[in-house]
């Protein structure tokens, strides 16, 4: 019975349509039997978090050979995530119908369900992000304009130069590691905008620019300064308006789930004025914490230095989201939007306060979350989140598409990488596929030039990773795959996003070796031409920002896929096979032309480990 497939979400036959759909769309499923089974009967049973299963029958349709029909017509009339299989009887029994892999189904009392994400119809996102490009900076290791700055704490170490490596051993009397600094600066950043819109940037993403009194600035110490290292307010808004006329966005990193212990709020070792929650109960800021009986409070992860906040507490929210609050104070200023740190671990109420506060600041203003799984079916502290569903996130990080590029292109299979693929499009809402921040690296990730030259800070100190370094062979072996990683991550759902520095392939394994200067002199180098090229591209194809996906073929270590609109289509073709390969076009009467690559006919030579397009006439 194995061999025959009952049901398979991915084909329209069975599923009317495939992916997310909006609350009040109706839904045709079919299935189909054997006849020899003699099947008297179907049912869908379909259910969602804390409810019992709906039982819907589905009703006899047709006959199609030595097959028979069954159909239902299922609308959802609210926002949900929903979950479903099919139970059939027979005159001899019963059975089930339950998710195998790659949409498929089975008979089988496994109990695996397919999924089926409702979304509200209301549900919009910023038109401005679709069809864009992201780069993410570390602010204090991007480029320093030697601009004199004002109030800068005199506990801070810095760096004689760029070229020092980062300090990777704890400082002797703290015991940290991660108070030293470079200097690069918010003016730095606007000296190099220029810079940016060559490579198609349309939006920038920084991660943390508030007073902080370390070189990640996650543990904040107050949200209405900037960093003076940094610069200023004014310095601020002066990249808003600059990027603005270059057709770039910025976004800042918003960081609500936890404070620095080192902070005014919590002012742990006196450093402010203003008396903090660590000092006194009498304190205004007292009440977003929890203190234990006897001593202590909750930190992140178990993290002194970050005392977690409280985000139920009517004043953090205010101060956080409020018409005087963070972020429109921020949105005024200039920012069109908010990353937000460790969503997971922010309340699903918290985060619709944010998402209001933004939209209130600017109708078109964007909140991005960091989420490393499945953002649509997501589970965190007992409880299934709501992200996508309209009301909170606009999209997110999206680790899976990383995760399932760097498998493809290290050894893994193309039937996985295109079921990865899929699976997110099946799952999330188009308008959060549309502005999803694809990534190849990030400030939490080792360097993607390290990682596909087949290096790994797994299992060894950072004494040993702060020597090991790529061979010139693997550093070619790295630039070749991260050409194609690009063309994948620029032609998939979503939006690319470039972490500063992987262009010209800076290397690196984790904290602190992923987040070292950018090196100017190699500025143009590496992949950074391809990156135009393909910046080019996506600005040129419509289907390239809100286009459908669909397979082509995933076999023998080679994976194409199509994105299509009305009027346009691209087809990619990925190989990562040792050897050149010739793959053959599906017919088409008007045929192709070539993108990137070489094309005779309807044939395309694709090289090792790389990946061509092509556009349909």
């Amino acid at each position: 019975m194995f061999s025959f497939i009952p049901y398979n979400a991915r084909d329209p036959r069975h599923r009317s349509r495939m992916g997310a759909i909006p609350a009040g769309q109706t839904l045709t499923l079919r299935v189909t039997m054997p006849r020899d089974m003699g099947v008297t009967g179907v049912t869908l049973l379909l259910g969602r978090d804390g409810a019992p299963d709906r039982e819907l029958p589905l009703s006899w349709e047709s006959t199609d050979g030595d097959t028979e029909w069954w159909r239902a017509d299922v609308t959802f009339d609210a926002p949900d995530i929903w979950f479903y299989r099919f139970a059939y009887t027979t005159a001899w029994g019963m059975g089930n119908i339950c998710f195998h892999s790659s949409g498929m189904g089975c008979f089988s009392d496994s109990g695996e369900r397919w999924q089926q994400t409702v979304y509200d119809p209301d549900y919009r996102t910023p038109d401005w992000l679709p069809g864009g490009i992201m780069y993410q900076i570390f602010p204090d290791r991007f480029f320093a304009s030697g601009t004199p700055k004002k109030d800068v704490p005199t506990d801070r170490r810095m760096h004689a130069g760029p070229d020092e490596a980062p300090d990777w051993q704890p400082d002797p009397v703290s015991g940290r590691w991660n108070t030293d600094y470079y200097g690069g600066d918010l003016e730095g950043i606007r000296c190099k905008l220029d810079y940016l819109a060559s490579l198609g940037v349309t939006c920038l993403y920084l991660n943390p620019i508030f007073e902080a009194h370390s070189n990640h600035r996650y543990d904040t110490a107050d949200y209405m300064r900037i960093d003076p290292l940094l610069g200023t307010q004014a310095d601020f808004t002066a990249l808003c308006r600059d990027a603005k006329k270059r057709g770039i966005r910025v976004i800042f990193d918003g960081v609500f789930s936890h404070t620095g212990d080192d902070s005014r709020y919590f002012n742990r070792f006196g450093r402010y004025a203003d008396v903090g929650a660590a000092q006194s109960p009498d304190s205004p800021y007292h009440s977003w914490y929890r203190f234990r009986p006897g001593g202590g409070y909750d930190a992140w992860w178990g993290v002194k230095s970050l005392p977690e906040t409280r985000e139920e507490d009517p004043g953090y929210r205010a101060f956080i989201t409020g018409e005087d609050g963070v972020i429109r104070h921020w949105m005024a200023c200039g920012a069109s939007g908010v990353r937000l740190d460790v969503a997971d671990e922010l309340p699903d109420d918290f985060i619709e306060l944010v998402r209001a506060a933004v939209r209130g600041a600017d109708p078109e203003g964007l909140v991005l979350g960091e989420v490393w799984e499945d953002a649509s079916n997501k589970i965190s502290y007992g409880a299934r989140r709501r992200y996508l569903l309209g009301d909170e996130l606009d999209s997110v990080m999206n680790y899976p598409f990383r995760e399932a590029i760097v498998d493809f292109l290290t050894g893994g299979s193309a039937e996985v990488f295109i079921d990865r693929v899929l699976t997110v499009c099946e799952n999330y809402p188009k308008p959060a596929l549309d502005c999803l921040m694809n990534i190849l690296g990030t400030h939490d990730t080792e360097r993607i030039t390290s990682v596909l030259g087949g290096l790994t800070g797994e299992g060894i100190d950072r004494r040993q990773q702060a020597a090991l370094r790529l061979t010139p062979e693997q550093r070619q072996t790295a630039e070749r795959r991260l050409r194609c990683a690009y063309t994948l991550l620029y032609t998939l759902p979503g939006v690319p996003c470039i972490y500063y520095g992987d262009e010209i392939l800076t290397e690196g394994l984790k904290d602190p070796f992923n987040r070292t200067c950018f090196d100017w002199s190699r500025e143009g180098g590496g992949v950074t031409e391809h990156l135009r090229t393909l910046a080019r591209l996506r600005r040129a194809h419509a289907c390239l920002a809100r286009g459908e996906l669909s397979c082509v073929s995933a076999m023998l270590g080679c994976a194409a896929y199509r994105r299509t609109v009305p009027g346009d289509a691209l087809v990619v073709v990925a190989n990562m096979n040792p050897h050149d390969i010739t793959y053959y076009l599906p017919h088409r009467e008007r045929g192709y032309a070539p993108v990137l690559g070489d094309l005779r006919g309807n044939a395309v030579t694709v090289p090792a480990e790389s990946a061509v397009i092509v556009t349909e006439l």
